[in-house]
């Protein structure tokens, strides 16, 4: 029997399977700890003005597919108005089939908005209009459609020079869930890229100091952590594309940041500073208890012209191949020798990486927290099916699934959150199949209680928000 397309059992192959989904993971809380969704537009509780706006405008997993299927760059990142942009995504749908974008694209209209219909031009107009009329009810604005997927918690991701003013007002009339930041000083660390100098003079605007020396930046970051501590930030995050082992004997750290203030540095001096100033912050997220995300692997901007026309963050990165072992061991090993090593949550983007990144993970777990350095869940070009059944599977031969603390959208887009319910189905579906091949015992009590930490009371537990 041809079991039909995105029922209440999608994914789900077997009994077990459907009973674990529906009684135990489906209606857990989320606890999103890790997204790019903009702030103001949550403490303003903002309504879109219409689905291309909340939907396509900045989605560089469906522009991506656009220019995939021959859409002209007008109709993606242009200048065509908004209709035109959702009836070109619109007939891209039918070609997205077997990428995860198909499956997304229709959780999203029947969980937000009760479209059973699939999405292609003969249904675009008809679509196009029910959910632009809806976006403009109150059950609508940002902060209901959070609600509507039972959101507790969200992690913005945040520039050291964010004055926050956003978190403060959610801080102090928030509703229904927390909104947090997350400490993301990347652009102090890329010590070589073009705008490193002007991100300085911005840090040294928001608080007050002259930086002109490497201490004075780690100081200028360290009062900046205490200001995010204050409202509430209990994480921080670090995009790279790997790890480099840079031992500079005969080079002090201030030498470079000043030779930086003059010109350019070569890759080994830049990958020194680079490894030091991360070094420093990780030990004092330690001193405040916060958890370290590294998301290691992508290679970005690959399309010149594109990232002229458009900028950073437009559908134009994919994944790296750089190596990763050895830098990640000897800067988690640093830090463990010092006893200052935080919990860490660890994501690849090849996943040639996989095995490496389980098991790394494993050999800096201490005893005093269950699954205190996370191998993360598949991120980015992996967060589809077939990716994150391999990042479960691999964790479970090398880790321990059952203190995984689960998923996290990674998306600036507000109608994302579905991918919880994908990930829990999956999950459900990879746990049942083991049941009915009796690779694991027939305890639905115990299996469903595992299923429900995955979801949510692991990752509760882990960062006590």
């Amino acid at each position: 029997m041809i079991k039909p397309f995105l029922d209440e059992n999608f994914l789900l192959q077997n009994t077990t399977a459907e009973r674990l989904f529906h009684e135990y993971a489906k209606h857990q809380p989320i606890i999103d700890y890790h997204n790019h969704l903009p702030p103001d537009e949550i403490a303003n509780d903002i309504n879109f003005s219409t689905i291309t706006d909340i939907w396509l405008n900045g989605d560089h997993y469906k522009w991506r597919a656009m220019r995939a299927n021959g859409i002209d760059e007008s109709y993606i990142s242009g200048a065509a108005n908004e209709k035109e942009k959702f009836l070109r995504w619109a007939e891209t749908v039918p070609y997205t089939m077997r990428n995860p974008l198909y499956h997304w694209t229709h959780m999203e209209l029947q969980r937000y908005f009760g479209i059973q219909e699939l999405l292609n031009l003969g249904t675009a107009s008809a679509i196009y209009a029910q959910t632009n009329a809806d976006l403009q009810t109150a059950g609508f604005s940002v902060k209901s459609l959070l609600q509507k997927m039972n959101v507790e918690v969200i992690c913005t991701t945040d520039c050291p020079s964010d004055d926050l003013s956003f978190h403060k007002k959610e801080m102090n009339g928030g509703q229904g869930f927390k909104m947090l930041p997350t400490f993301r000083p990347d652009k102090f660390m890329n010590i070589n890229d073009d705008g490193f100098l002007k991100y300085i003079e911005k840090l040294e605007n928001i608080t007050g100091g002259n930086i002109s020396t490497a201490d004075d930046l780690l100081a200028a970051l360290e009062n900046r952590i205490a200001y995010f501590n204050a409202l509430g930030c209990q994480l921080s995050d670090h995009g790279l594309p790997g790890l480099k082992v840079a031992v500079l004997s005969d080079v002090k750290l201030d030498a470079i940041f000043k030779k930086r203030k003059k010109e350019k540095l070569n890759n080994r001096e830049a990958a020194f500073f680079q490894m030091e100033i991360l070094f420093q912050l990780a030990k004092m997220y330690h001193q405040r208890k916060w958890t370290m995300q590294l998301h290691l692997g992508p290679i970005r901007n690959n399309n010149f012209r594109l990232f002229k026309l458009i900028g950073a963050d437009s559908g134009c990165d994919s994944i790296g191949d750089y190596s990763q072992a050895e830098g990640l061991s000897y800067f988690l090993n640093r830090l463990d020798a010092e006893e200052k090593l935080p919990k860490t949550i660890l994501y690849n983007l090849n996943p040639s990486d996989n095995e490496l990144f389980a098991t790394m993970a494993g050999n800096f777990n201490d005893g005093t927290v269950p699954g205190k350095i996370q191998w993360g869940s598949a991120w980015w070009f992996l967060d589809q099916k077939d990716g994150m059944e391999k990042q479960l599977n691999t964790l479970s031969n090398m880790g321990l699934l059952s203190r995984f603390i689960g998923m996290l959208t990674d998306s600036r887009s507000f109608l994302s959150f579905p991918r919880h319910e994908y990930f829990r189905r999956i999950l459900c579906n990879l746990i049942g199949r083991d049941v009915h091949n009796g690779e694991l015992p027939n305890d639905v009590k115990w299996l469903g209680q595992m299923v429900e930490n995955i979801c949510y009371k692991n990752a509760k537990m882990y960062f006590k928000f």
